[in-house]
Formats: C-alpha cells, sequence, structure tokens
C-alpha cells in the first residue's frame, strides 16, 4: 500500500494532555444515517465518477480528508487496470481501526460511478461511499479487538460490458494482493455493501455469500426491528465480494436490487439524491455494528 499516514489523535501530544485526550475518545458516537445521506450528498455533487476522471480523484481526495482523526491508518492502494479502453490508473482507500487479536474484518463498498453520461450514481458508488465515511465516525472511540479494515474500491463497474475482466477492478487487485501479502489469512469476513440508499429498502438474501455470515447479518436486523428491510429471498450477485469468496473468505453482499419500479432507476440518470432516505443508511449502520461485534466473538 502507497501513501500511509496516521489519523490517531494521541502521537506527538505531551505526556500529560494523554488522559483528557483518551477520554474524549472515549464518547461514541452512535451510527447516524442523516449523516450518512449528508456525505453521499457531498460525494455525489463531485458528478460522474468513473474511475480516472477529475471526479474520481477529487471523491479519494473527499474520502482521505473526512477519514482524518478518525483513529485510523490510511493506505492507498494504488494500481493500473486494464481495460477495453487502455489502462486506466485506479486507486482503493483503505483505513485500518487497529485490534489487539491479529485477527481482521473487512467492511468494503465502492466509490466509483459507471461510465455513461448524466450518471451520478447516488445510489450506485455514492450510497457506499456515504456509509463507509459514517461506520468510521462511529468506530472512532469504540472498543474492538479485531482490526476493522473499511474498503473504499475502485472500478467496481464495469467501462463497457459486465464481464469476468470487465468489472471489479479493485476488488480483484486487492484479494489478490492481500493473498500474496498474507492479509487474508487473518480476515474472519468480509462484508461489501452497495446500493444500500434506497428508501424503500429490501436487500437481496445473496445467495453466492458465506451462508453463516447471512445468517449472523439478517439475525443482527431482526434483533434490532428491521427484519421488512432484510427479506429471505434473493438470487445470486455478482459485486465486490466475489474476488474474495473466490479465495476462500467468508464474504457477504448487501445490495438492495429493486431500486425503483422493476429496478428502473439502476444505471439511469434517475439514480440520483431524491431517491434516497436516511433512515436506510441507519437500518444499515446499526445493523452493522452489531453484526461487527458478534464476528468479534468467531475463530
Amino acid at each position: 500500500m502507497d501513501g500511509i499516514t496516521f489519523c490517531g489523535l494521541a502521537a506527538g501530544y505531551p505526556e500529560g494532555m494523554l488522559l483528557p485526550l483518551f477520554a474524549a475518545m472515549l464518547a461514541v458516537h452512535d451510527f447516524s444515517g442523516a449523516a450518512a445521506l449528508k456525505y453521499t450528498e457531498t460525494a455525489v455533487a463531485f458528478g460522474e465518477r468513473a474511475s480516472g476522471t477529475r471526479a474520481n480523484t477529487l471523491t479519494q481526495g473527499y474520502i482521505r480528508k473526512s477519514l482524518a482523526g478518525r483513529g485510523c491508518t490510511v493506505s492507498d492502494d494504488k494500481f493500473t487496470a486494464r481495460t477495453p479502453d487502455g489502462p486506466v490508473a485506479m486507486t482503493n482507500i483503505i483505513a485500518k481501526f487497529p485490534g489487539t487479536s491479529g485477527r481482521a474484518i473487512a467492511i468494503t463498498g465502492h466509490f466509483d460511478s459507471k461510465k455513461m453520461p448524466k450518471f451520478v450514481g447516488a445510489n450506485d458508488g455514492g450510497s457506499s461511499t456515504g456509509f463507509l465515511l459514517e461506520f468510521a465516525a462511529a468506530l472512532e472511540g469504540r472498543a474492538h479487538k479485531d482490526d476493522i479494515y473499511l474498503v473504499f474500491f475502485d472500478g467496481e463497474e464495469a467501462v463497457r460490458e459486465w464481464s469476468d475482466t470487465d468489472s471489479l477492478y479493485g476488488s480483484r487487485h486487492l484479494a489478490a494482493k492481500w493473498a500474496q501479502d498474507g492479509t487474508l489469512r487473518n480476515l474472519k469476513a468480509l462484508i461489501n455493501v452497495d446500493m444500500i440508499g434506497d428508501k424503500d429498502l429490501h436487500l437481496v438474501w445473496e445467495e453466492s455469500s458465506h451462508a453463516g455470515l447471512r445468517q449472523l447479518v439478517w439475525d443482527a436486523a431482526a434483533a434490532l426491528g428491521y427484519a421488512d428491510a432484510f427479506p429471505r429471498r434473493g438470487g445470486p450477485m455478482e459485486d465486490d465480494h466475489i474476488p474474495f469468496l473466490q479465495q476462500g473468505v467468508r464474504a457477504l453482499d448487501l445490495i438492495d436490487f429493486d431500486y425503483g419500479p422493476d429496478n428502473a432507476f439502476w444505471h439511469t440518470p434517475q439514480d440520483t439524491m431524491d431517491k434516497l432516505g436516511a433512515h436506510s443508511f441507519e437500518i444499515i449502520g446499526k445493523t452493522m455494528l452489531r453484526a461487527v461485534a458478534g464476528l468479534e466473538e468467531w475463530k
């Protein structure tokens, strides 16, 4: 990973200031759906964020700025993707909240939007960005024993038509890199979020995902009173969890693929902020906090 910076609060402070500093860190911020929606709105305002564009680069800068001071280390995973339109520079952004167990949990999503005119991807690319930024705020100062990685993937979208080689550029790259450097050996589970901001939230019971992990998250949602948003029906989906499943990681995709009448808003200029709701973000955020607590009990 390139360009590692530390966003912890204690480094460089005199010893006498550490106690009040750490006391301040103990104040836990609950996940806010309204804040997640606002983060999403700011990211979407950059416009069409296809990989390699100026808007994509501006979004990267916004992500890094928003993560600063959250008690995490932030890394850039830069690579050049071979696409049907030629080589494209891409960057995954990884925020690591350190634990003590030597094990890790990853929560992922993508920030790029599909390369098409007038497509800003409020739900598809925007919502996962806003969710992860607010999840970082909720993790700050919160006790956890496992490392928690928040990964913002670039290049989820196909440059032309979806295929095994024209899609999932960022997740394919990171899964291979983590397999090589040993990170995957310590990874308990990975949960990917995508298109989770729809006001009418109904997630897919994604059948390719790890069954035990899916059950844990659906049970967490039911315990919080969110069962209606987590129906137990669906089918297989190809998304950023797939390269990790292929590497043997317990991985899950959280996606609402019923976006508008007959999914009419997906990959159209109608994927705009007015379709999203703060309550949907809050459902996902609070469910994920409970699920992460459950995962820390896993071996």
